[in-house]
């Protein structure tokens, strides 16, 4: 979609408060659950409009506020738009970049990727797809119920990532994150026979033995990053921005791109 672009060093991919936010994206939702997996823009403040029923809106988690032990409320909120996914069923509800039906790569060439996201204290996870000098593809796949880094060999393979939000506990202000990932390092773990040996005590020897030359023989991306080849993002949570940057964090951002609160 981007490859042959010009590419500037900050690129908007998602934007909650656009006039079409999905625009790059598909949407997928689990059609058994209609009451309980959807995809839809609301105020994040008022958690509103409710979506047309059947489906039944979670609302977001409260945080506690003092120390002192006083009313748990929300923290501070977004007196935005934002996308709120939400099921259930994790792998079956998402947003896709690019968007079924489009052929090739989504071509972001930039080491960065942001995603501002809301913790709404259920399973969530979303992955990369990126791609090396080589052509080789990978999947960098992030989520919170993931305990420990691990490597699947598949086609492509999937470099799994465990993934935290501040605990509750610690008494953040917000449940608003910013993730940040810079994807070039990810590379080399890939290649990590280390990873692919994170078994259940379960697995047969002979399996351990066969995913061990799998990984051996497996076509994994290595060496220097090229470009991202796609962009997944799971329920459940509710979903601001995502961009791609070539500074990383430390990148000056323009007013558009930052969170304002509404309380």
């Amino acid at each position: 979609m981007f490859s042959t672009a010009v590419q500037p060093t900050l690129l908007s991919l998602f934007s909650s408060t656009g006039s079409d936010p999905l625009s790059l994206f598909s949407s997928h939702t689990d059609s058994s659950l209609p009451a309980d997996s959807f995809v839809c823009l609301l105020d994040d403040t008022a958690s509103e409009p409710s979506p047309p029923s059947p489906p039944k809106l979670i609302l977001p988690p409260t945080i506690q506020q003092d120390r002192d032990g006083g009313e748990d409320k929300e923290g501070y909120t977004l007196n935005q738009t934002v996308l709120h996914i939400q099921s259930p069923t994790l792998r079956t509800t998402y947003i896709r970049s690019p968007p079924v039906g489009v052929s090739g790569p989504l071509g972001m060439k930039h080491p960065w990727i942001h995603l501002q996201v809301r913790n709404m204290e259920k399973e969530w996870s979303f992955e990369v797809g990126i791609v090396d000098k080589a052509g080789r593809q990978g999947t960098v796949r992030c989520s919170t119920f993931q305990k420990e880094p691990r490597l699947k060999l598949a086609d492509p393979p999937v470099l799994h990532l465990p993934l935290a939000f501040p605990q509750p506990s610690s008494r953040p202000l917000t449940t608003w994150s910013t993730i940040n990932l810079h994807l070039p390092a990810l590379l080399p773990h890939f290649s990590s026979l280390a990873l692919t040996r994170k078994q259940d005590e379960e697995t047969p020897e002979r399996e351990r033995r066969w995913e061990t030359a799998q990984a051996t023989a497996a076509q994994v991306p290595s060496g220097t990053y090229s470009h991202v080849a796609f962009v997944k993002v799971y329920a459940t949570c509710r979903l601001r921005r995502i961009y791609f940057s070539e500074a990383g964090p430390t990148q000056e951002l323009p007013w558009e791109f930052q969170l304002y609160s509404g309380n």
